[in-house]
């Protein structure tokens, strides 16, 4: 398996500026399915403080690794970025297949697959790229709608939180001045005017601790008051599903919800924080925030861990973690009893099962950020984003608000009650302004208002947790459909080209080629007493509107992209693999692939089949051909005709074709733009 490799800034501002221009997409991602306001409705919210101009964002996780996952999810709409999570130990070895989003989601990667020093890179060129594109003008970003929080995650002990390399992450990631300097050198003579743009610098000051399934309660606290008194971050605390604890979550995922099948293992409650642990170090921590004047709330919540029930990961992962549908109505289930228990006191950030149809519920429980992973794994990918504020903005619509206060006021219909709760009176002027629209805040104090909004967001969470345990879209009967297949097996060439493995892959590995629909005649060469014969050995025929290929430096093998492909076999297999570099390419013998580059006027491929390797190199149209056991040279449009050189075994043309067919696609002068060309 190939591991992922970072893409050089240069060539990522080329790929991304040349491709919008030309294709009309920027990561493959249609420009029709970006998401950049509405200027009739404000979606702003705040982060500890901090501004962003949704609520929306990546989880920490695959959407949220690379500096292209950064730019897709900002032009879905995403605002709140929760970057990956990163730790100490940034050599793991990740079993694969490692993503399951068939039905629910199950995954069994947890941690970032970079190196530390190269993941804070990776961030800074993901806020770069975004800074270029806003001061492109290509993006036509409704006027408000460009306020971006970047939230680190970090994970999984304290020992590797203390330790230098992660100091100089967080650091980092507090003051990239050294970085962005560094990187904007690296800006193409043809994009200079970007070169003294004034780069955001302070990427983050917030962090969400990532605690490990099984980290005692007394570590957490001590990681999140270190991370408060020595590096002054805002703090938020990623929480378990099993503060449930056994029988109430039992009772919800196996009477209530019917997935008897996700047996999450005793040793879990055991190990994991209880309630009245959890309690005691929020209220402590709290504290301590509020003398530092530093913000802490909790997120809700981590996946929840279950036994491998299942045949797609490796046989040797004994537990995978859930994700998707039914962790939704865990999470709320959280959500509601850490309201009932202090109130509106600590923000809350959440991820579980979102998706169309519950964003505006949660953005409505005043959550923020709201972020999402499995939803953005199914077809459309980012795209999905888009959906989130069409059904966003009409609940807005349909209530009469314009922003996320009065949607958190309006959205249950709880508004008077709210107000009565925190010791307001309600006039006439009240029951017009809900009538017309109006604002609500005009009518109260900025004190009042703000407890009101507190009181409605209690409210609001009563009524939805009620709602949603009850709503058979996140029952087990309801997510049993398997994605279709075919029967069919996928090959190098001619799948459907139902294009589901493009906008699936999180990292944008996927993409198309243009390949002309050809008949190709293939022929066996070989010399015999000094002469060259001949025989024909078939036909590669290219029948499909274009072909489906594989970019290794960012496929990490997830597994995905099968998941939902109709046919069997897997893109990221079978498909066409191109690597980015000549040493990537050598270094992984038993990957077959291809490597192409220019030297001067040559265009040069290298290929490999069956690990065995092929040498093409095109000059003025004439070809020089080799491999194991033969070398020669011909006319780029006759090889049997004008074949010269030597050869001790039967030259077969097929795979001169193939790399000649892809050499002519990535180099043609009017190519579309991807990784390998750009």
């Amino acid at each position: 398996m190939a591991e992922l490799i970072p893409y050089p800034f240069a060539r990522l501002i080329s790929r991304a500026f040349h491709e919008l221009d030309r294709q009309e997409t920027l990561f493959d991602l249609p420009r029709s399915k970006f998401f950049t306001g509405d200027a009739a409705h404000d979606f702003s919210v705040r982060f500890h403080g901090n501004p962003a101009s949704s609520a929306l964002g990546p989880s920490a996780g695959p959407h949220s690794q690379l500096a292209q996952n950064l730019v897709l999810s900002w032009l879905g709409g995403s605002r709140i970025m929760e970057l990956k999570t990163v730790q100490i130990l940034d050599e793991l070895e990740i079993g694969r297949p490692c993503i399951d989003a068939q039905t629910v989601g199950y995954n069994i990667e947890w941690s970032q697959e970079l190196k530390l020093e190269q993941s804070l890179y990776e961030y800074v060129k993901g806020s770069m790229l975004i800074d270029m594109l806003v001061a492109s003008g290509e993006i036509h970003l409704v006027p408000g709608f460009d306020s971006i929080i970047y939230d680190m995650s970090v994970g999984y002990d304290l020992a590797g939180i203390k330790t230098d390399r992660v100091r100089a992450f967080i650091e980092g990631m507090q003051d990239s001045t050294r970085i962005v300097d560094e990187i904007r050198k690296e800006i193409p003579d043809e994009f200079a005017r970007y070169r003294d743009l004034e780069f955001r610098t302070k990427l983050s000051d917030s962090l969400t601790l990532s605690t490990f399934h099984g980290c005692p309660p007394e570590e957490i606290e001590q990681i999140i008051d270190h991370l408060l008194r020595e590096h002054g971050l805002h703090c938020t605390i990623k929480l378990n599903p099993t503060l449930l604890g056994p029988e109430r979550l039992r009772g919800l995922m196996y009477d209530m919800l019917g997935y008897n099948e996700a047996v999450t293992p005793d040793e879990a409650f055991e190990k994991d924080a209880k309630w009245e642990q959890m309690k005691g170090f929020v209220g402590r921590l709290g504290t301590t925030a509020d003398e530092l004047g530093l913000g802490l709330g909790v997120k809700f919540t981590n996946t929840l861990i279950v036994e491998n029930h299942r045949d797609f990961f490796p046989s040797s992962e004994k537990e995978m973690y859930l994700s998707g549908q039914p962790l939704h109505v865990l999470a709320m289930h959280l959500v509601r009893d850490f309201r009932r228990e202090f109130d509106d006191r600590y923000p809350i950030s959440f991820s579980a099962g979102i998706d169309r149809k519950n964003f505006a519920d949660a953005v409505a429980l005043g959550l923020s950020p709201v972020t999402v992973c499995t939803d953005l794994l199914r077809p459309g990918g980012y795209a999905r984003q888009r959906g989130y504020f069409q059904t966003l903005t009409k609940r807005m619509d349909d209530v009469g608000a314009s922003d996320v206060d009065e949607f958190i006021l309006r959205a249950y219909g709880v508004a008077r009650t709210a107000l009565e709760q925190v010791g307001g009176q309600w006039g006439g002027g009240f029951d017009e302004a809900i009538e017309n629209g109006n604002r609500l805040s005009t009518l109260v104090d900025a004190g009042l208002y703000q407890r009101w909004l507190g009181a409605a967001k209690v409210l609001n969470t009563e009524l939805y947790v009620d709602a949603v345990t009850a709503d058979s879209r996140y029952a087990r009967k309801e997510n049993l459909k398997l994605p279709k297949k075919i029967g069919s097996t996928l090959d190098l060439f001619n799948c459907i080209t139902c294009d589901k493995c493009v906008p699936v892959c999180p990292n944008d590995a996927n993409f198309t080629l243009g390949i002309p629909k050809a008949d190709i005649q293939i022929v066996e060469l070989w010399k015999s007493d000094g002469a060259w014969q001949s025989e024909h050995a078939g036909s590669l025929v290219l029948d499909q509107k274009h072909q489906i290929a594989n970019f290794a430096d960012f496929c990490n093998e997830c597994g995905n992209c099968d998941i939902f492909c109709p046919e069997d076999g897997g893109p990221y297999v079978l498909k066409p693999r191109f690597f980015g570099s000549l040493s990537e390419w050598k270094k992984y013998t038993a990957l077959d692939g291809f490597f192409l580059e220019r030297s001067g006027d040559t265009e040069i491929i290298r290929g490999r089949f069956d690990s065995r390797e092929y040498h093409l190199e095109v000059r003025t149209a004439v070809a020089a051909y080799s491999g194991d056991g033969f070398a020669v040279t011909f006319q780029v449009d006759d090889p049997v005709g004008t074949i010269d050189g030597e050869a001790s075994t039967r030259v077969d043309l097929t795979y001169y074709f193939i790399m000649n067919e892809l050499r002519k696609v990535i180099f043609a002068e009017k190519a579309a733009v991807n990784y390998v060309n750009a």
